[in-house]
């Protein structure tokens, strides 16, 4: 009998080695920076204490995966609010449901 799983586990997402520094670069380099680099650095912080804990980069490789996906969205956001759509009328499903808000 073999100690082998039967299946191949999912490799999980690994950014390169470089990927941080870069990050945080671009986002230095943004008109949000006042907020977004104190609030990576925060998120990079907890999940570096995470990783020492527990032996694991998936925390670091989290944060690194969600900045970059808010940084790769942030100019269709952008074209969104200067586009003045007016969401005003949205759907409050709180209200639908008879739920105070």
């Amino acid at each position: 009998m073999s100690a082998q799983p039967d299946h191949a586990p999912v490799t999980p997402y690994a950014p390169a080695p470089g990927a941080p520094a870069e990050l945080l670069a671009q986002l230095r380099a943004d008109k949000r920076a006042n907020t977004w680099v104190p609030a990576f650095e925060r998120e990079w912080v907890a999940a570096l204490e995470e990783s020492r804990r527990t032996f694991s980069l998936a925390g670091l490789y989290a944060v690194v995966r969600d900045w970059q996906g808010r940084l790769a969205s942030a100019p269709a956001v952008d074209a969104f609010v200067a586009s003045g759509y007016d969401d005003s009328e949205f759907i409050d499903m709180a209200e639908l449901r008879g739920r105070p808000r």
